[in-house]
């Protein structure tokens, strides 16, 4: 529930009118997003999880600018390497002003919550290496493995015309890094 909170609360940060879901889930966001009154459409490949519009990251059947915001959580990293610039520009050039991206972060994260001290805060784990990553059947790569830091993939994110306006850990879930992409060139 928690990755849906923050779902939810960076889409809304924007103040949208349109939302497009690239990978709808279990259509949870949508949902909520719909009972706040905003319009929104889902796309995902499989027909059977019920999309608005069956189709891949990687060719938008969108004209440039449909969307106020895109959100796309947790998808990028079932799409191989090579193609994720692909779907980044489709993203950036379907989306009016921001996207919203969770992706898998492997570097290890110590929490530290001290009440009036140090309220819920992550760090870094110190000596830390990345590791090799291997295809698992479902994620052909994660930030902070070898070949995909974090300074990479934000170098990625941003190539298609985008500022990263915010990345975070979330303290329930140090294993999803979230990032709210602003539309800079239009």
């Amino acid at each position: 529930m928690a990755a849906y909170g923050y779902q939810l609360q960076e889409l809304l940060a924007v103040s949208p009118d349109s939302v497009l879901e690239l990978g709808i889930g279990s259509g949870f966001v949508a949902y909520g997003l719909r009972r706040g009154g905003l319009a929104v459409t889902t796309l995902d490949l499989d027909p059977a999880l019920e999309p608005n519009v069956v189709g891949s990251v990687t060719d938008l059947p969108f004209p440039d600018g449909s969307y106020d915001v895109i959100g796309c959580f947790e998808v990028l990293e079932h799409v191989p390497w090579s193609l994720v610039p692909v779907g980044l520009s489709e993203i950036h050039r379907v989306c009016r002003r921001c996207a919203v991206i969770s992706l898998p972060d492997a570097r290890t994260a110590i929490r530290v919550h001290i009440p009036v001290v140090l309220r819920r805060q992550l760090f870094n784990q110190p000596f830390w290496r990345p590791n090799e990553h291997g295809f698992d059947g479902e994620h052909y790569w994660e930030i902070n493995k070898k070949g995909y830091l974090l300074e990479e993939v934000m170098a990625c994110l941003t190539e298609p015309g985008f500022r990263v306006g915010r990345t975070f850990r979330p303290w329930e879930m140090s294993r999803h890094r979230f990032f709210r992409l602003e539309k800079i060139d239009q």
